[in-house]
């Protein structure tokens, strides 16, 4: 009877880690795709074959629905990821959704802000001199120099 429940135990150790390796496979797999859709009509706009860009295009709206999906099974199967402590913004701190081009003042894209390891949100990587910002529920891609806004995305925390 030991035997069996510790087998039991391990069996279900187990299965999350593979169904969230599977899930990270499928969001790698769907960046892969969207790239190469983005290769293809690229070169067939060289090539003058519009419609076949056309086709592509279509290709590409699919493949990139399909990483939505993909994105939204990963983010509800890991939530506990996503409920951060509490956000705590700078002083006289009141949220106003931003969009890429925004200006922050140094105080909100300050180091206590930061995401420290991107890929636990399956965030892209950062540019040189970027950083991803929690920004109240949102996340933030600033350029550290300027203080712009590059990318958001909004309500990324519960």
């Amino acid at each position: 009877m030991r035997k069996i429940l510790m087998l039991a135990l391990a069996a279900a150790t187990v299965v999350p880690t593979v169904a969230s390796a599977q899930s990270a496979h499928e969001l790698r797999r769907d960046q892969r795709d969207i790239a190469r859709e983005h290769r293809e009509i690229h070169r067939d706009m060289a090539r003058g074959d519009y419609r076949e860009a056309r086709r592509d295009m279509r290709d590409l709206r699919n493949a990139r629905q399909e990483y939505r999906e993909d994105w939204r099974d990963y983010r509800r199967a890991h939530g506990d990821v996503f409920r951060g402590p509490a956000y705590v913004g700078p002083r006289g701190f009141v949220y106003r959704p931003v969009a890429p081009g925004y200006r922050f003042a140094p105080d909100y894209y300050h180091r206590r802000y930061w995401i420290a390891d991107p890929m636990v949100y399956r965030l892209p990587p950062p540019g040189i001199g970027q950083r991803w910002v929690r920004y109240g529920r949102d996340v933030v891609r600033v350029d550290l120099r300027t203080g712009r806004v590059l990318q958001v995305y909004g309500s990324f925390f519960f």
